[in-house]
């Protein structure tokens, strides 16, 4: 196991040497921010981010994400150039000793809450989802925490409408388009991609989600055999939908050489309606035992990257919501007990 930060860039208000400093830390999650989704990565912003890694002690050997820009999940007539530019830049982060790209093909959201800082009984705040609230939210007129400058209210209205055109056939038709143009590459420059689920595992405003439990994995899997083409294990994403068994889904998958990397966080269930909000790391806090997924992926030979997700603003940090310090150096902690104790007993 690999232990890893998602470090948004010289932006980032936590520095390097914080990061540096949580025990059995190797390396950092980043990316590219300032360039528009579909165009090529400077080679330079490449390599400055892995310079400012490696000058702090840290590698730099996943990013998160190249993003997939609509037009491909749509299958519009410019998805080839679309496509290959990004093989370009699978090439481009590959030369700088990147291992693997999460990403995701979710339309339009990426994620989706309803509440940015939810008050936890202890006094934390961490991001949170109420089923009662999204019903309130007006698909014609969309205000959605973390999303409002993300588009103007004409773009999302348009990409909305373009959107009904596309079944949830059709959008693992697109995604198996992509996947067979961009894991030869991968396979060419010894990089996986790792596919990030649904976040939260259900349609949202009647967009379809493809990559939300067992049987999408299964049909993704079976569509492009090549173990280039892997998971995201992502306990939070798929753990909000309650149907998914994530100890399961530990074993069977890193059994296949498909679980690339690991985002470790804990939700807790509230009431009957898909309500949940992110916990603390460890399994008592959340509704997830985090014991027995870890002990399935050790004793099933992972040994990818991993990472604690979304933390809790907690200690007086008034941080990015989900991206502060202090919960997640702490989730990183339990993770490293979790993986020593296991390996200890798996790998003698």
């Amino acid at each position: 196991m690999k232990l890893t930060f998602r470090w948004f860039g010289k932006k980032d208000s936590i520095p390097l040497q914080y990061i540096r400093e949580i025990p059995n830390m190797s390396g950092v999650v980043s990316a590219v921010y300032d360039v528009p989704v579909g165009e090529v990565w400077p080679i330079e912003s490449l390599k400055e981010l892995k310079e400012l890694a490696n000058n702090s002690g840290l590698e730099f050997e996943v990013v998160e994400s190249i993003p997939v820009s609509e037009d491909i999940k749509l299958g519009k007539p410019n998805r080839d150039h679309l496509i290959d530019v990004y093989c370009e830049n699978i090439r481009r982060v590959a030369s700088i000793g990147v291992k693997c790209i999460c990403y995701n093909f979710m339309p339009v959201f990426d994620w989706l809450r309803t509440n940015m800082k939810h008050v936890n009984e202890d006094g934390s705040n961490s991001l949170s989802y109420s089923y009662e609230e999204f019903l309130q939210v007006d698909p014609n007129n969309l205000h959605l925490p973390g999303w409002d400058e993300s588009y103007s209210k004409d773009e999302l209205q348009n990409l909305l409408k373009e959107y009904k055109k596309i079944s949830h056939d059709k959008l693992f038709q697109n995604l198996v388009y992509f996947l067979n143009k961009v894991i030869p590459v991968c396979e060419e420059c010894n990089v996986n991609m790792a596919i990030h689920p649904d976040d939260p595992p259900w349609d949202v405003f009647n967009l379809p989600r493809i990559i939300s439990n067992q049987k999408d994995l299964d049909k993704l899997f079976k569509a492009v055999p090549s173990t280039r083409n892997g998971l995201t294990l992502c306990t939070g994403s798929f753990g909000a939908g309650r149907e998914n068994d994530l100890i399961k889904f530990a074993r069977k998958y890193t059994k296949q050489g498909r679980v690339h990397f690991v985002h470790l966080r804990n939700v807790k269930w509230v009431g009957e309606n898909n309500s949940f909000y992110e916990s603390g790391h460890y399994s008592n806090c959340g509704s997830l035992d985090m014991a027995r997924i870890v002990e399935e992926l050790v004793k099933n030979g992972f040994n990818g990257y991993v990472r604690p997700d979304h933390g809790r603003n907690i200690f007086g940090e008034d941080g990015k919501p989900g991206y502060g310090l202090y919960d997640r150096a702490l989730g990183a902690t339990y993770i490293n007990g979790l993986f020593e104790a296991y390996e200890k007993i798996y790998k003698k």
